[in-house]
């Protein structure tokens, strides 16, 4: 991968990604995603330019160190359980990328990141899931990034700073995680928690740079933050997201305020 520079910088985008493979499940699902569905579907249109490939961190992939996908052509994890036997059977076939791939690990190790290479691991549903709806045609190359295990909040804005230059190469960074994520509190007893947390998300977001990032190292601070999140590994993402676009206005582009039943759940976009 060249290292070009654009003056078409692309945004950073944290997104709520849905459960398991609901893209292949409208038959069953109804119109249950149908919002996500729309905000994913428009994300393209958002951009300045088609990227030349798309990175994405996903709530679904933790390692010792920052863990970066390096296959040519990544095969499928199908990281679910409980759901109909066709969804076992999905593909998403964009290409990977190991070109971005060693970029990527040169910028971590560059900022003094533990980092590594994996040339085996497919995609994640963190991953297929959303670009079904975001890439359809899956035509774009598509590299995961893990998470740190220990989950460290500021370790992971710390990541995002280091993969920023990508963004003038090029390259839309993704977040996907989910703003609410405690999967034994669904439907209408979640309503609450969920929406207090989400409104504190909101107020953060909207926030000045340097507040927004100290305010997401504390997150646990923040109102029913671990009824929110009893583990933080869906809320991740949006770290490394902040920190790709650490100085820049963030816009929320998703929001619903009963999806599965109950549930306050945004997605946001960072430019400036």
């Amino acid at each position: 991968m060249t290292n070009t520079v654009s003056t078409a910088r692309m945004p950073v985008y944290f997104i709520s990604h849905g459960g398991g493979p609901w893209p292949w499940m409208k038959a069953e699902m109804g119109d249950t995603y149908r919002l996500l569905e729309d905000s994913l579907a428009d994300m393209p249109n958002q951009l300045p330019r088609p990227p030349e490939a798309v990175l994405m961190v996903s709530a679904h992939w933790e390692e010792p160190a920052f863990t970066v996908q390096a296959t040519p052509q990544p095969g499928m994890l199908y990281d679910y359980g409980g759901f109909p036997a066709h969804t076992y059977h999905v593909h998403y076939r964009s290409p990977g990328s190991p070109a971005l791939a060693q970029r990527v690990a040169q910028l971590l190790q560059a900022a003094g990141l533990p980092q590594a290479l994996d040339a085996e691991r497919g995609y994640d549903h963190g991953m297929f899931s959303p670009m079904q709806a975001i890439y359809p045609e899956a035509r774009i190359p598509v590299v995961q990034l893990s998470l740190r295990r220990g989950l460290d909040p500021a370790e992971h804005l710390a990541l995002g700073r280091a993969i920023a230059p990508l963004r003038d190469e090029g390259v839309l960074i993704i977040g996907s995680g989910l703003s609410y994520h405690n999967l034994r509190a669904f439907g209408p007893q979640a309503h609450a928690p969920s929406k207090a947390f989400d409104d504190w998300l909101d107020d953060t977001m909207r926030a000045a740079p340097a507040e927004r990032s100290q305010r997401l190292v504390d997150w646990e601070a923040a109102p029913a933050a671990r009824l929110a999140h009893p583990r933080e590994e869906h809320l991740l993402p949006l770290m490394v997201a902040v920190g790709a676009a650490e100085n820049e206005a963030a816009t929320r582009v998703y929001h619903e305020d009963a999806f599965m039943g109950g549930l306050a759940v945004s997605s946001y976009r960072l430019d400036a």
